[in-house]
């Protein structure tokens, strides 16, 4: 093994309080400070937002859903991921089985998929499956993308008020929950924030609640701009946690009333050359690490948290060879993983994922290795060791015996961290969490907020919202309620709504030039919660054991560099849907095929990623001097020695894509702008650069692209200098 430089992170005890008044819980329960607060305020008729601040595994989702416990009180929950959606699910029945209420709470999980197979089956339209699903529930567990499209119109037909499904949902709901909210990006948070305007222009007063360990500072000063009351949860601040040096000192606590949330952990930092392979042979290398592991402490539960699907596919494979030797299962949770795969994972001796698993997900398990690429991310993944003493295997409760973390990182972190004069950290010493997260914060990559995505481009979304109360059918019943709206969202994003209208005419003008065609794509872009995937593709995949699993999406830049794929044609891929479906007799939803660029059977992941980059027929020089969003068409694909990518081709070239096209190499881009990880941008040549050996150019698309256009102006200086040097042989 490399040299590794370890801490000792203390654990966490937070304070609980006496049960409040009215309160009913389980006998020998308590609640921690922050439940009790949140609850307070939840009550309190003078704060209309409530942020909890607690640290990952404090119980967060009982603060959320406790007064749901008490009776007559009911919440949508809103999570990032269909997987924490569902973890939620067996939580909050989970608490139904222990409190007994009276008046049992309903609940419903709802997803895209869910929605649209219970549609089918039931004969229905999507409004009124909807409409079905949430009427009469007190706990909707769903994702913030059906709630934002929701209440932009998407499940209605034409001639229905714009309101049908929103007015009953948003009047029927008294708490609208937003879980690990820190991991949305501003275009996400523009959406929350318009849609919780509607919610109090068009509603009586609703309660608002956010998750987060991490609050945005963003979000709070527009809300409290809008009228909003807001209030904030942090037991931190109010000293409820305690980081006890000794274990005799956390018993005394416990004695005291103090919970156990967090166990103490021996943290390995381990330095690796920033290489796209770098983890995965580290990983490969030290095998014999991890096996330790489990023979050293039997009843371990362990988790490897990576940041490419491909690397966590070839190491679930090469796990599973060594370690079924000793009776020990892996399993493998990505966004490329079938659904009965990743629910199968997290009872795994040993689970390997990506960000599927990072987010929330209430892991049991004693030890982790794990990559990061921010500071954020690293605090995320780590956050995810250490919440439980204990689990259940075949009826029978085994203890874990101690918590060990590996964090694979660029060694210029661990020279950050430990080397120099006064480093923040010394070796074998012993942090609080607190101080922990702050040196990390200090030292590690921050991804950029954006902020100057609210101003520009949030209002967008505004005007839409407002263009929809002004139907016929709503207008006068909502004609107060329209002026509130357009002042709310004004003030908000500084901006007036009647000078975008020019924008958003103004584009679609221009695509109509571009053309010939009715639409707007960068005002839909702009509307959408994640932005388009012009690039998505249909999978089938091979290598997925379960076939109903077998049909997926994926985007083309991934594919390209990363899967050993067949062309395949979308007439069979749908055709072989509906044979496996009816095969089987297991419902498969094929919405999200709708729009693919092409569709492709999976055969394999490759073991070293192929080079591929973006090109432009013409001239990019005017493009990218126009600093600004455009809708490009002309693009395509260069990866020579790839048989297929002709045909892929034909249809992306006629593609209107909603991008961005700065001068400068991805890397520097990527580098100086401090963008997040799956940021969407790549290279791109055009005619006079085609043959260079490296390319100076680079291309955002979808959501990325409005992005990029609020912060490339720092390189605008310089730009006909630079166009000039780059083009030059």
């Amino acid at each position: 093994m490399s040299e590794s430089y370890k801490i000792t992170l203390k654990p966490v005890y937070s304070q609980t309080v006496p049960t409040p008044d009215g309160v009913q819980l389980p006998k020998d329960w308590s609640l921690s400070w922050h439940q009790a607060a949140t609850l307070e305020a939840l009550r309190d008729p003078n704060i209309d937002v409530v942020f909890n601040t607690a640290m990952t595994g404090d119980g967060k989702s009982l603060a959320a859903y406790l007064e749901v416990l008490q009776g007559e009180f009911s919440a949508i929950g809103l999570y990032p991921t269909n997987e924490l959606a569902r973890d939620q699910e067996t939580q909050v029945q989970g608490y139904i089985a222990e409190f007994q209420p009276r008046d049992k709470p309903r609940v419903v999980r709802l997803s895209g998929a869910d929605l649209e197979i219970y549609a089918e089956n039931e004969g229905l339209k999507k409004s009124a499956a909807i409409a079905t699903l949430t009427n009469q529930r007190e706990a909707l567990l769903t994702n913030p993308d059906i709630f934002h499209y929701l209440h932009r119109g998407a499940y209605i037909i034409r001639g229905d008020s714009p309101d049908k499904l929103w007015g009953r949902i948003d009047k029927d709901f008294d708490l609208f929950i937003f879980d690990e909210f820190h991991v949305f990006a501003a275009p996400q948070i523009v959406s929350v924030i318009n849609t919780m305007l509607l919610i109090r222009c068009t509603n009586r007063r609703k309660k608002f609640l956010f998750l987060s360990a991490t609050p945005d500072t963003n979000l709070i000063r527009r809300l409290e701009k809008a009228g909003f009351r807001c209030q904030e949860i942090d037991p931190l601040k109010q000293n409820k946690y305690q980081f006890p040096d000794t274990p005799e000192q956390g018993q005394q606590l416990q004695a005291q009333g103090w919970r156990h949330v967090a166990r103490t952990i021996k943290l390995n930092f381990i330095p690796l050359e920033p290489s796209f392979k770098a983890s995965e042979t580290w990983l490969k290398e030290n095998s014999d690490l991890i096996l330790a592991q489990f023979q050293q402490y039997p009843g371990s539960k362990g988790a490897i948290i990576l940041n490419s699907i491909a690397a966590v596919k070839r190491l679930t494979k090469f796990f599973r060879e060594i370690l079924h030797l000793y009776r020990l299962k892996v399993g493998e949770n990505t966004g490329l993983s079938g659904k009965e795969e990743k629910e199968r994972s997290l009872a795994a001796d040993l689970v390997i994922g990506t960000s599927t698993i990072d987010i929330g997900v209430d892991f049991k398990i004693n030890f982790l290795i794990f990559e990061s690429s921010d500071a954020g991310n690293f605090i995320q993944r780590l956050g995810r060791l250490g919440r439980h003493d204990e689990y259940e295997k075949d009826g029978q409760k085994i203890k874990f015996d101690n918590f060990t973390a590996f964090s694979l990182v660029p060694n210029f972190l661990v020279e950050r961290l430990f080397k120099g004069d006064i480093p923040p950290l010394e070796v074998n010493s012993i942090c609080d969490r607190p101080s922990f997260h702050n040196t990390i914060t200090e030292n590690y990559r921050q991804i950029n907020d954006f902020r100057g995505y609210y101003r520009r481009w949030g209002a967008v979304q505004s005007f839409r919202l407002l263009y929809q109360l002004s139907d016929r059918t709503i207008q006068q019943q909502y004609a107060q309620s329209r002026e509130k709206f357009q002042q709310a969202c004004e003030d908000v994003f500084e901006t007036s709504l009647k000078s975008l209208s020019g924008r958003i005419s103004g584009w679609a003008k221009d695509w109509q030039a571009i053309s010939g065609k009715s639409g707007n794509p960068i005002a839909e872009d702009a509307y959408s919660f994640r932005g388009s995937s012009p690039l998505q593709c249909g999978l089938y995949d091979l290598t997925e054991k379960n076939e109903v699993d077998r049909f997926k999406t994926y985007d083309l830049p991934g594919i390209l560099g990363n899967l050993e794929i067949e062309i395949w044609t979308e007439a069979a891929f749908i055709r072989t849907l509906k044979e496996t479906a009816e095969r089987t007799g297991q419902p498969i939803a094929k919405g999200r095929f709708a729009h693919c660029l092409a569709f492709m059977k999976l055969r394999d992941y490759r073991e070293e990623r192929l080079n591929w980059k973006f090109t432009y027929s013409g001239d990019l020089q005017p493009i990218a001097d126009a600093w600004k969003v455009q809708v490009l068409t002309g693009v395509e694909i260069w990866q020579p020695e790839n048989p297929w990518i002709a045909g892929i081709n034909k249809s992306l070239k006629k593609k209107g894509l909603v991008c961005y096209v700065i001068r400068r190499p991805v890397a520097e881009v990527r580098m100086r702008l401090r963008l997040p990880m799956h940021f969407q941008i790549y290279p791109i040549s055009d005619q006079y650069s085609f043959h260079d050996a490296s390319t100076s150019c680079a291309i955002a698309f979808g959501h990325s692209a409005l992005l990029l256009d609020t912060l490339a102006y720092t390189f605008k200086s310089k730009g006909d200098e630079i166009w000039i040097a780059c083009f030059n042989p």
